[in-house]
């Protein structure tokens, strides 16, 4: 690997090890064994080279999940069906314990990102790109397939459940809430929500 790589690789490691305060440009040139100079002509600043270290570590999981489920062929439940959403976050939560010190750096981040303002930056910049990846789990069309509003308004919906799933599994994973819950609850809501449009409530005359 060159510099460049050799640096993202080592913040990274800072990162997992240190988390987003504690980790210092010294501590990234001495994991990857490169030097200051580096950082800035590869990266521009430590911020921009910690923000791209943080989306490749949130990537690799993502990356590594959807080859584990989408491997699953046939055996999958139908796509949109309540089968398949309780399918996809049963796969999800079984990635918890091992991706556990990323997704404790995500809310780290969460919390502290105003601290940070350019790391912050760089990562609103792709949280697009997050909603976008999780839909095609879900729904089985191909991120190239997927228009704006549906990433806007079905990606955001995936990305709330999953932010929410891994802040009550971070406090407590033994009463986080289960996939099995979290699909019945799901379908309780979309059938109230069905019902109430089909039957709406009468109109009362006004006096």
């Amino acid at each position: 690997m060159g510099h460049r790589e050799d640096l993202l690789e080592g913040a990274k490691r800072c990162l997992l090890e240190k988390g987003f305060m504690r980790t210092t440009a010294r501590d990234i040139v001495k994991e990857s064994g490169t030097n200051l100079a580096s950082i800035g002509y590869h990266y521009g600043s430590k911020d921009a080279l910690v923000a791209q270290a943080f989306i490749g570590l949130v990537e690799d999981v993502g990356d590594a999940f959807s080859e584990q489920f989408l491997d699953g062929g046939t055996n999958m439940a139908p796509a949109g069906s309540f089968e398949r959403f309780q399918e996809v976050w049963e796969q999800v939560i079984r990635t918890f314990p091992e991706a556990r010190g990323i997704w404790a750096l995500n809310l780290e981040f969460v919390l502290l990102s105003d601290r940070m303002p350019g790391v912050r930056e760089v990562v609103a910049g792709v949280q697009g790109e997050g909603r976008k990846g999780l839909i095609p789990l879900f729904n089985g069309r191909s991120e190239s397939d997927l228009d704006a509003e549906t990433v806007d308004t079905e990606g955001r919906f995936y990305q709330t459940l999953l932010n929410g799933l891994v802040v009550q599994w971070l406090f407590d994973h033994d009463s986080a809430t289960t996939a099995e819950r979290l699909t019945e609850g799901f379908r309780r809501v979309a059938g109230a929500a069905s019902e109430a449009s089909e039957h709406p409530p009468a109109v009362r005359p006004t006096s």
